[in-house]
């Protein structure tokens, strides 16, 4: 996947534009975590979370005909947890205060979605790339072998030849 203090420092950059985010994680759409900043929160356990609500956003907005997950916004008594759609492979979770600017929160949510899903699409695309030109090099490879069998040779012994003589002709008179 994308390299983690690359989207480290875009998770950091959200922080920044949105100060009362108390933390902020990326994680794959396989629950792993790629990158987090989430000081007092097990950032596993969130992970592991986000998945399984976005599994339930996932066939909310299929079911109701919404298109594809875009976001999930959760409203506690003590603040906000907004999830967004980071590329194909990753979910971003921010956690927020409740004095957050909601429209702020979700205009820099998505921005920050969008530019990790950039990381960990890009990376997976030069993963894919990377394993099917290895692939296609052994295939070259098999199908060289199997078309030119391998040759044998065996150690002839040498034997040494006569001088050439010339022919002569000779005629027959009838």
């Amino acid at each position: 996947m994308a390299s983690e203090a690359e989207i480290l420092d875009e998770l950091r950059r959200l922080r920044a534009r949105v100060p009362q985010l108390t933390g902020a994680l990326a994680a794959g759409v396989d629950g792993l975590v790629l990158a987090q900043d989430t000081p007092g929160v097990e950032p596993e356990r969130v992970a592991a979370l986000t998945v399984t609500a976005l599994g339930v956003a996932e066939r909310m907005a299929d079911a109701t005909g919404q298109g594809d997950f875009r976001e999930l916004l959760v409203r506690g008594v003590y603040g906000y947890v907004a999830t967004y759609a980071a590329g194909r492979g990753a979910v971003l979770t921010v956690l927020a205060q409740d004095r957050v600017n909601l429209g702020r929160l979700l205009l820099e949510g998505r921005r920050a979605g969008a530019r990790i899903g950039e990381l960990v699409d890009a990376e997976a695309a030069a993963e894919t790339e990377a394993e099917a030109e290895a692939e296609a090099e052994e295939r070259s490879e098999a199908t060289a072998s199997a078309k030119a069998p391998p040759r044998t040779t065996t150690a002839r012994p040498r034997t040494a030849r006569a001088p050439r003589t010339t022919n002569a002709r000779t005629t027959t008179e009838s």
